[in-house]
């Protein structure tokens, strides 16, 4: 069942109870209304006719005449006297006599004072009345034709009125609800025509603050990320590709010249240091780009605990150097610290090594002297650390574009590279919720900063 139908159908099924309610609220006070006005009538009628017989003292074969020739036109109310001791005074129809007095209902009237009751569809009252010092007790009984006429009217009019208000609020919802969800059709349709070949279309959006212009709103930006990602994805497959072909190419053409004709053994070495240094560039590669996939992982797939900057810093040095022995790498603390905690971040320890190790490749391969120093400092619930050369510089026009994956600026003719490993150093930080910037003078050297939250920098927000 379609939502639109579901809500008219609740919407019908509450209007219509409400109604109903409504409409049982009318009737049963209708209907309690009705009686007590002819309780009410009887009680007068019996008080009138008890005034006639006793103190008017009217005859009482006249007083019967008369409500014999009323009761042919209308429902005359019927009345008896009687004394305390159940002897009949008056009785204006003892033949026919509706209430059938007894004895014991007698003495109730006279305990009482006043009791009413049905006799069937008969409403009677019985009542004790004082006339010149004596008590009387007089009933008085008759069949509201009018009354129940009228209600039987009003329960008609109003099952009427329920059946069409019910119809009426039926295509009303139905028409209602179209119009509500006009749009979502829209939307629907619109969204059924979106692809990866289109991803350009956007859903329209009326500019108004509702729930369908959120929901447009939310789905285009969701569009936009992945028109972004889709697009990402082609560059970074399409740079991937040509990374692989040059030294693929590479291998394949030394491999194929030296199988042309025999060479000697030098000559063979020099083949397989050649195609020794592309497969290793095949290698960095794939290593570079393994850590740049795990760097875009959902941080809640990653592994974070509290480590130790330090030993990290250590940690990367040595396999930055084992890699590159004439590295030179220094580290420089600027001050003490008192627990570990001051020194310490959540994060993942292998990404922030690759971080780091990226880091120092990038400041010693682009320095005649192939040294990078970093500095270590700590305050206000953060960890600041400085990683400066001296080497080539970075100009004004690639210094804006460092951080974009596979981007190699004027410097790639001073040494090999590939183009992710800023971008991924970048993603690392990010990752950790830190910071990295830059800056650059040509021929003076690059200072990368890097600024990270210690853990009792959380541990006080937690607070």
């Amino acid at each position: 069942m379609k939502i639109r139908t579901r809500l008219t159908l609740l919407f019908t099924l509450i209007t219509a109870t409400i109604l109903l309610v409504f409409a049982a609220v009318i009737y049963f006070t209708a209907k309690e209304n009705r009686e007590k006005e002819f309780y009410l009538l009887l009680k007068k009628e019996a008080i009138t006719k008890a005034n006639l017989f006793l103190n008017a003292r009217v005859d009482k074969k006249n007083l019967q005449e008369i409500y014999h020739n009323n009761r042919r036109i209308l429902n005359e109310v019927e009345v008896a006297i009687y004394d305390p001791y159940f002897h009949l005074l008056y009785h204006d129809a003892v033949d026919i006599d509706y209430v059938k007095e007894t004895k014991q209902m007698i003495n109730e009237i006279n305990q009482k004072g006043e009791i009413s009751f049905y006799q069937q569809d008969w409403q009677v009252i019985g009542l004790r009345y004082e006339f010149q010092g004596s008590y009387f007790i007089v009933t008085a009984t008759a069949y509201d034709q009018y009354g129940y006429t009228k209600l039987d009217s009003l329960f008609k009019t109003i099952i009427i009125v329920f059946i069409i208000s019910v119809l009426f609020i039926y295509i009303a919802g139905r028409f209602f609800s179209k119009k509500a969800f006009g749009p979502v059709k829209e939307m629907t349709e619109k969204a059924a025509n979106i692809s990866a070949t289109n991803l350009d279309l956007r859903l329209m959006s009326n500019g108004s603050k509702d729930e369908l212009s959120e929901l447009a709103n939310t789905f285009n930006e969701m569009l936009d990320r992945l028109e972004n990602s889709f697009e990402a994805q082609k560059h970074f497959v399409s740079n991937i590709s040509h990374e692989l072909r040059t030294p693929l190419a590479a291998i394949i053409a030394e491999l194929e010249l030296s199988t042309h004709k025999d060479r000697t053994i030098s000559e063979y070495k020099n083949v397989v240091t050649n195609t020794l240094a592309d497969a290793k560039k095949l290698a960095r590669l794939s290593n570079s780009l393994l850590d740049l996939a795990k760097a875009s992982y959902d941080p809640s797939e990653i592994s974070f605990k509290p480590v130790r900057i330090d030993e990290i810093l250590l940690d990367a040095r040595s396999q930055a150097q084992q890699a590159n022995p004439d590295y030179k790498i220094d580290i420089h603390f600027e001050s003490d610290f008192e627990n570990d905690d001051q020194i310490s971040v959540n994060g993942n320890e292998y990404l922030l090594k690759v971080a780091f190790v990226n880091l120092f490749e990038n400041g010693c391969k682009f320095s005649d002297n192939k040294q990078s120093t970093v500095s270590f400092s700590y305050g206000d619930g953060k960890i600041l650390l400085r990683f400066a050369d001296k080497g080539i510089g970075i100009s004004k026009e690639d210094i804006k574009n460092i951080f974009t994956p596979f981007y190699r600026g004027e410097n790639k003719k001073y040494a090999d590279g590939n183009g992710i490993g800023l971008s991924l150093t970048q993603k690392i930080i990010t990752l950790h919720k830190g910071e990295i910037n830059v800056i650059s003078s040509a021929e003076k050297g690059t200072v990368f900063t890097v600024e990270l939250h210690q853990i009792t920098y959380h541990n006080k927000n937690k607070a």
